[in-house]
């Protein structure tokens, strides 16, 4: 987004007729969607395979192989799903001093969201009670609580 040229580029190419108006995002995903077409596939082979046959045992190692790269490609999409929720989160956090690292390879984001903080004061004859929002982000080895900037 922040590359002007690229996405002029990207635009051109895009609507482009060889590229039928599709976008880079279905380009890039188009491989998943064959590995999966693929194992739909090696499920009919092995449905019409002869059970105990030297076919059948080739057909399920390859199905094996495949559901693990399937597996595979999962666990990384979630990865970079998860450095990307942090990369956002980094840029919109400001620290009052720069010793926690927001990004790191193993840490992922759980679950984050609003709450209202209740301010009990004490102080006056009367309990005066004062809200503000927080946010709560819980992530798999820390817990973070933000304010929004006054």
């Amino acid at each position: 987004n922040g590359n002007a040229g690229f996405q002029q580029l990207l635009e051109r190419l895009e609507s482009d007729p060889v590229c039928q108006r599709l976008s880079l995002k279905s380009f890039l995903i188009l491989p998943f969607q064959r590995i999966t077409r693929l194992k739909l596939l090696l499920q009919n082979i092995l449905k019409r395979t002869r059970p105990g046959s030297e076919e059948e045992v080739q057909a399920t190692q390859a199905y094996d192989a495949l559901e693990k790269l399937i597996k595979d490609c999962n666990e990384n999409v979630q990865r970079m799903k998860s450095t990307e929720e942090l990369i956002y989160l980094s840029q919109k956090i400001e620290f009052e001093c720069k010793i926690f690292p927001l990004i790191s390879q193993s840490r992922r984001l759980v679950k984050c969201g609003e709450l209202t903080a209740l301010d009990f004061n004490t102080l006056s004859p009367k309990w005066k009670v004062t809200t503000r929002p927080i946010y709560l982000h819980l992530f798999n080895d820390c817990l973070l609580l933000s304010r929004p900037k006054e």
